[in-house]
């Protein structure tokens, strides 16, 4: 918890103060320690923080509905939930302005989402995290059930599309132009099982069974079962998860930090939720064993994490969705899309040891 405060007492917007959902990581990391703990500092970050980016209008800095980013509505579950804390109705209005750009968000011709307007005709693991959970949550609250049965029609579509029965996994991005070379020509995936992207699709999922409840969830029930059988399988001995999660046999792979903390607070949800069968125990301290160390400074950081990876051209490199590519990216500390998960982890841990001692109490 004092890694956790330190952390966010210093963080620095992540792109400079725009809406983004680097910054939505560490306010749900927040949200999630909120509830666990009932500590009010926890709430009071996310407040300062997210303040700059709420302008008159409202607006949210820098941000512009018309690139069609799904990444964008990620950090609109802040405003959900400092809605329901506060009730000011202010974080409803501006959180409308996301619902806005869905609505004519465009969609594959299977009728998903595309990931943004620059890569046209694809899913990304990535966009099932970062847009459904939040039109699902803002369905909720408005009483809209039209935006919960569409996202959970999308997740459904998206899980179909990406599905890779040689791996039973997902594959990172589904083209469905088949325009991409990236993309391969019958079934419009990408190459390798970069571990991040199966992080988003498993937090996406854990997020969604306990947004809808069992009930709805229902029809991604076994698959998300399935999917957490095959992630708890190629976690490796030192209890961590390789940036390509599938091939520990490959030249140079090595473990990343925030990919494993994406599972371990999946893994965690999904057992207390009760759609997942398996264990959870020993995940987090082995998590926290192997990646948050100590620095120079005598303070504490999260380490080993990749910093970005993604498809196609950027910054006058292609990104061909390759193992060889994956492995190649940069790895740094400390950055909002490990340390958020490990919030969220954390948070869930307390949360299901905080449910099994009301359990033994009431015995």
């Amino acid at each position: 918890m004092d890694y956790f405060d330190s952390y966010v007492t210093n963080h620095k917007p992540y792109k400079g103060g725009a809406w983004c959902y680097e910054d939505g990581l560490i306010y749900r990391g927040c949200e999630r320690l909120y509830y666990s703990t009932g500590e009010n500092r926890w709430l009071e970050h996310v407040q300062r923080l997210i303040a700059p980016q709420i302008l008159e209008g409202p607006a949210l800095l820098d941000y512009d509905a018309n690139d069609y980013n799904i990444d964008d509505i990620m950090a609109g579950r802040a405003l959900l939930f400092l809605y329901r804390v506060t009730g000011d109705p202010a974080y409803m209005d501006t959180a409308a302005l996301l619902i806005r750009q869905l609505e004519t968000q465009p969609r594959t011709k299977s009728n998903v989402y595309w990931h943004k307007n620059r890569y046209p005709w694809q899913i990304w693991l990535d966009g099932l995290y970062m847009g459904p959970p939040f039109q699902i949550e803002y369905g909720l609250l408005t009483g809209n059930d039209a935006l919960v049965e569409d996202a959970l029609m999308q997740v459904s579509v998206a899980l179909d599309k990406t599905f890779d029965p040689a791996t039973k996994l997902y594959a990172h991005a589904y083209d469905e132009a088949r325009k991409q070379s990236w993309s391969h020509d019958e079934t419009g995936h990408t190459q390798a099982h970069w571990s991040r992207a199966v992080g988003w699709l498993a937090m996406a999922l854990v997020d969604i069974a306990e947004l809808v409840g069992p009930d709805r969830f229902a029809q991604l029930k076994d698959r998300a079962d399935a999917l957490f059988d095959e992630i708890l399988r190629w976690r490796q001995p030192d209890g961590m998860w390789l940036q390509v999660m599938d091939q520990p046999g490959l030249n140079g792979n090595w473990t990343e930090s925030s990919a494993s903390a994406m599972f371990c607070y999946s893994l965690i949800q999904g057992e207390a939720l009760g759609f997942w069968g398996g264990s959870s125990e020993g995940l987090l301290s082995d998590l926290i064993d192997r990646s948050v160390v100590e620095t120079n400074n005598g303070g504490r950081e999260m380490a080993q994490m990749c910093h970005v990876a993604g498809l196609g051209m950027y910054k006058g490199r292609f990104r061909d969705g390759t193992a060889e590519y994956y492995i190649s990216e940069d790895i740094v500390s400390d950055d909002p899309k490990g340390v958020g998960p490990l919030m969220m982890a954390a948070a869930a841990r307390m949360a299901k040891e905080n449910m099994a001692a009301v359990a033994i109490a009431g015995q």
